[in-house]
């Protein structure tokens, strides 16, 4: 089971995500809060359905999520020009010092994963786990007419 890339990912992505957690919950927001605020950090002025599609929640668990850290001052919501039904969504100036101390949490966390690992072997990881994503982000099979690969063409010759 070890072996198993996805099985081996996925538990590391999910202890990343449990230690950012306790950090996180040291500084007074949630682990899922912290995603969204690094989410707004990365890419400000994000809609709320975005917001939702990147943290892969329903809309109406990032709106909650939203309510919670507008109330606590870290991030406000600014009418689309676009579409007037619509809210853009932003980190508060009181923000970016919550955000330096979590920046600061989310690296001591990473050097706590990566420790042991020399910086060409770090360099090697980042650029294979790279590749495997540039592979997943092709269009899916059957979601482009005519895309193959090796698990749909396995699939037809059976």
């Amino acid at each position: 089971m070890q072996n198993n890339v996805a099985f081996l990912s996925a538990d590391v992505s999910r202890l990343i995500r449990k230690r950012f957690d306790v950090a996180a919950r040291t500084l007074g927001v949630t682990g899922p809060q912290w995603r969204v605020l690094a989410a707004l950090q990365r890419s400000p002025g994000m809609n709320q359905c975005a917001l939702a599609t990147w943290l892969e929640v329903e809309a109406i668990t990032a709106g909650r999520m939203i309510d919670r850290l507008e109330k606590a001052g870290l991030v406000e919501r600014r009418p689309d020009p676009a579409d007037r039904r619509a809210w853009r969504l932003f980190l508060t100036e009181a923000a970016d010092p919550q955000m330096a101390h979590l920046r600061e949490c989310a690296d001591d966390v990473f050097a706590e994963a990566l420790q042991g690992l020399s910086e060409d072997e770090h360099e090697m990881l980042l650029t294979l786990l790279g590749r495997v994503r540039a592979n997943l982000l092709d269009d899916a099979p059957g979601e482009t007419p005519g895309a193959s690969s090796p698990l749909t063409s396995r699939i037809a010759a059976e």
